[in-house]
């Protein structure tokens, strides 16, 4: 890559970077959330175009307008959300792309071998090439991913967080692989937080932060100090309200015990008192997220228990977090997908989870709605000028702030926060840490995971790191910094709990 650049709507994600990846060499992309790994993995793959600079491959410029021509030119990557697709068989899915062929149709015993040798390849043969995607746990459907890139013969395989769903059986077997794979001569780009597994595998490695390539060094010429002080490299540059000296004599109103789903999250106990925020932490993917969901009644098999103020609640669904003893709300990440009724108007969207609140036997106060939406709009400072319009004609921020106020406007005690400043800029985000800390204030629980670390020390009494689906590592105090925070994200001291 030379010079290569991309932005999205005037944010950059990568500015002015140059990259250079050998045959026959493993090369880590290390950095924080945020820090221009997936935009650069992306465009490698022909997943995305650079705004600016040039790729080239083998010392020929290439121009990729997506990931098959990526995938003929040897370029290939196995992407954390997996692509395989669940209602088809792991042959079909192996052979997808170019599925062998006899008489103009697909050759099905031909296509159970060339299955068969793939999983042999991989040290998975008790993996039936007849079976469902759909029926395997999630450990084996991601050695099939890996299994179905080595189906394409790549010069330069690309892993993101490659081992992050497998058993540490299946983990040695892919370690054999990339070994294997270097001694034929094919360049490995591999992006992982798992530092022990970079300094087992890696050659080399490139920090990457704020979009910026800042050090390609060879593994073992930097102390772990010094790849953690480049990963994280600023100071905490925003505003945040002041904290209040804790309250430990505060009830709590959340109380997790042993809380476990699938294998996202394992056996996570937790308490959130009342006026308190407390953070979670972590790279993303560690089962934030599931937790966040979990705790709403949006997923399904959860074992464990809840209690709101001391009295074990069944959260089966959102609305039975709703009517909680303290009711939870849930503010969740991808707004225009999760939080808004684009084509809805403003008010409605504001009014939407609290309608039962304005419904007077079989009449629909309109009145009283409206003032409180009017009341929720002054209160966030929401720049609208018609409530009638489409809130998709707002501005991120500001829809991000309709999001807030129509979960506001139920009046919660518990507040369950999923990244709610991703993407909006500073002055919208200075007022929501200001909100946050007067909602804390006045009594109501706030559980806020966040991607952004200063974000989580600048705005949170305490924040627990996850890690595997586990709580790693509570922080508060002078421990509550950046570098702590990296060290148990990145499990530094190798101090993984087995799965």
């Amino acid at each position: 890559m030379k010079h290569v650049s991309k932005s999205y709507g005037g944010i950059a994600a990568l500015s002015e970077v140059d990259f250079v990846a050998y045959p026959g060499e493993i090369h880590a992309i290390l950095g924080e959330n945020g820090a221009g790994k997936s935009t650069l993995i992306k465009i490698a793959a022909g997943v995305t175009d650079p705004s600016e600079g040039e790729l080239y491959v083998e010392g020929k410029r290439v121009d990729f307008r997506n990931p098959t021509e990526a995938m003929a030119a040897g370029v290939v990557c196995v992407f954390q959300e997996l692509s395989l697709l669940p209602d088809m068989t792991v042959a079909d899915n192996l052979s997808i792309v170019s599925p062998p062929m006899r008489a103009g149709l697909i050759d099905a015993r031909a296509q159970r071998e060339r299955a068969r040798e793939l999983l042999a390849m991989i040290g998975c043969d008790d993996i039936h090439p007849l079976e469902l995607v759909r029926n395997l746990p999630l450990s084996r459907r991601q050695m099939v991913e890996i299994a179905k890139a080595l189906a394409k013969r790549p010069k330069l395989l690309i892993l993101d967080e490659a081992t992050s769903a497998l058993t540490a059986a299946d983990v040695e077997r892919v370690y054999a692989i990339i070994r294997k794979l270097r001694s034929e001569g094919v360049g490995i780009l591999y992006v992982s937080h798992r530092m022990h597994e970079i300094t087992a595998l890696a050659d080399c490695a490139t920090v990457f932060r704020n979009g910026r390539k800042i050090e390609t060094f060879g593994i073992g010429e930097r102390s772990m100090d010094a790849i953690v002080q480049m990963m994280i490299g600023r100071e905490l540059t925003h505003h945040y309200p002041e904290k209040p000296a804790a309250d430990l004599s505060a009830p709590v109103a959340l109380s997790v015990r042993n809380l476990s789903w699938a294998e996202q999250l394992r056996d996570i106990s937790l308490d959130v008192r009342k006026g308190e925020i407390v953070g979670l932490g972590g790279l993303d993917g560690q089962g934030q997220r599931s937790l966040l969901f979990a705790l709403f009644g949006v997923l399904k098999g959860v074992s464990g228990t809840v209690e709101v103020l001391g009295k074990q609640q069944r959260l089966s669904s959102p609305r039975a977090a709703l009517r909680a003893g303290l009711p939870l709300a849930l503010i969740p990440e991808d707004r225009k997908t999760e939080g808004l009724m684009l084509p809805m108007n403003i008010r409605d969207n504001i009014s939407l989870a609290s309608l039962s609140r304005f419904q007077k036997g079989l009449r629909f106060d309109r009145s009283a709605e409206h003032a409180a939406v009017e009341q929720m709009i002054r209160s966030l400072k929401i720049k609208v000028s018609d409530l009638a319009a489409a809130v998709s004609t707002l501005s991120g921020g500001n829809q991000q702030k309709v999001v807030l106020a129509k979960w506001l406007m139920t009046g919660p005690g518990i507040i369950l926060l999923n990244d709610p400043t991703r993407g909006i800029d500073v002055g919208t985000k200075q007022e929501i840490y200001k909100l946050l800390r007067d909602l804390a204030d006045s009594g109501v629980a706030i559980l806020y995971y966040s991607t952004d670390y200063a974000e989580l020390i600048g705005c949170c009494d305490r924040v627990l790191v996850m890690y595997g689906g586990r709580i790693a590592r509570e922080l508060f105090g002078r421990d509550l910094n950046e570098r702590n925070i990296i060290e148990t994200a990145l499990n530094v001291n190798g101090k993984e709990q087995a799965a």
